[in-house]
Formats: C-alpha cells, structure tokens, sequence
C-alpha cells in the first residue's frame, strides 16, 4: 500500500456555493491562484467554529475572487498540516508564499 504525502484532489473554485457545501469537520486546506500555484496550505481545527467551511468562507472573503482550493477531512490535521507544509518545501524550495509571512517550526521530511 503507497503512503500518499502530498494532497492531489481536483481544484475547486473559491466561490461562495463551493465553500458552503465544504462539511463542519477538522481537516487541511490548499488555497492556489487561478494557474494552480499554491499560496497557502492551512488548517481547521479545534478553534474553526465550522471546520473547513468555515475556513474556506473566511478565505475568500479575505482573498475575493479567482482562486482555487481543496480540502482533506483529517482528524490529524494539525500532523497533517505540517507534513504538507514539509512536502511543499522538499518540491519547491520554500513554503507556499502566504504560509512564509509567518513560519512554523518545521522538520525536514524527503519524500520520493
């Protein structure tokens, strides 16, 4: 059985319709301009009212308009939120721009 690290779900819009449909479960967001580049991968946890929904509301009301997301329900998604961080780093370098503004500590993960 493969481990998949790195979350590949098909982009959604960033509209209003697409994240009300989102459930009021924990889990971890990507967040990517209208070419597919990431700019930020987040969490909803414990302190997120209505989970991914309400994530993903409060990401476009900060944001607008032409952006792209995907979601994974995770019940580990704090785990899981800097694994991605960690893998997104190994691929390109660096963290997603937005998540660079204000890093956590992370450690250094290869993956194949």
């Amino acid at each position: 059985m493969a481990i998949r690290l790195r979350l590949d779900k098909p982009w959604r819009p960033l509209t209003a319709q697409e994240a009300a449909r989102l459930p009021g479960q924990l889990g971890v967001y990507q967040v990517a301009d209208a070419h597919g580049t990431i700019l930020y991968i987040g969490q909803a946890g414990a302190r997120s009212p209505f989970g991914l929904r309400s994530e993903l509301q409060r990401e476009l009301k900060e944001r607008g308009d032409g952006y792209q997301f995907r979601v994974e329900v995770n019940m580990q998604y704090r785990t899981r939120w800097f694994e991605l961080l960690m893998v997104h780093k190994a691929d390109h370098g660096g963290l997603p721009v937005d998540n660079a503004k204000n890093p956590p500590p992370l450690g250094r993960l290869s993956p194949a």
